[in-house]
Parts: structure tokens; C-alpha cells; sequence
């Protein structure tokens, strides 16, 4: 039976899957970068919960990131049409279907990695913050 962590990351997965770019979780770069971009989802660190006591509750600021990478000529205007893409994807339902309290993302910080041979890529690190509580830290 799947944790409650687990439960809200394959959803996430789930919703970052439905976009046009490749969705990973988990994976190394592969070799090549597909045209409409690439999204590997990280698990994170949960962090430390607040607790609550009167009934036994941990409170999580789950902390997840999306790799997002795009290659070729028109890389800017990819790498921005895929950060709204996964901004709209999120914003459609802040709670994955009821799986977590509340998710928003943060804002990337893009890099330009060039590549012996190839086109450069655009990267970056969009971290994830997923709000959700359990009444077990390792449910």
C-alpha cells in the first residue's frame, strides 16, 4: 500500500505527465531531449513536520522539484511555454484531487548549458512545495 507522500508525487507525476513534455520521475538526463522538453520530478525532502498533539497530526511542507530542460534553436520560447504549462497544470487544482492541502510552485532559475557538439540547453530547477498532513511520518 502506497504512502501518503507517495500517493501525492504519482499524482503530481500524473499531472506533469498529461503536459506535452516527456515527464520522468526519479531519472537521470537521458541523452537526448525531446522538442517539446523535458521534466524530471525529484521526491525532495519533506522536511521537518510541525506536530499537533490532540489528535497526533504531522503538518508537511514537502519540498519536490521539477527539472525542467528544453534544447534547440527557439529554447527560450520553449523553456517559457513549458514553465507555464507545468504554472497552468498546477494551478488547475492546487490539491491533486483532494490528495494534499495545497501545492505552488516557485519560480525557476534558468541556466544555459552548452554541449560539446550540440545545441545548448536551458535549464532549471523548479522547486515544488506540497502542503499535506499524516498522522504517521512514515504513512
Amino acid at each position: 500500500m502506497p504512502t501518503h507522500r507517495e500517493t501525492i508525487l504519482a499524482a503530481l507525476h500524473a499531472r506533469l505527465s498529461a503536459l506535452p513534455a516527456t515527464a520522468l520521475r526519479g531519472e537521470v538526463l537521458p541523452e537526448r531531449v525531446p522538442a517539446a522538453g523535458l521534466l524530471i520530478l525529484r521526491d525532495g525532502e519533506p522536511g521537518e513536520p510541525e506536530v499537533t498533539l490532540s489528535p497526533l497530526r504531522y503538518h508537511y511542507q514537502h519540498r519536490a522539484e521539477i527539472e525542467a530542460v528544453v534544447q534547440g534553436a527557439d529554447r527560450d520560447a520553449t523553456f517559457a511555454a513549458l514553465c507555464a504549462s507545468i504554472g497552468a497544470a498546477i494551478s488547475a487544482d492546487r490539491t491533486l484531487g483532494g490528495r494534499c492541502d495545497w501545492i505552488e510552485a516557485e519560480a525557476p532559475r534558468p541556466v544555459d548549458l552548452p554541449i560539446d557538439g550540440a545545441a545548448s540547453l536551458k535549464a532549471a530547477v523548479i522547486p515544488v512545495i506540497l502542503h499535506y498532513t499524516t498522522a504517521d511520518p512514515l504513512a
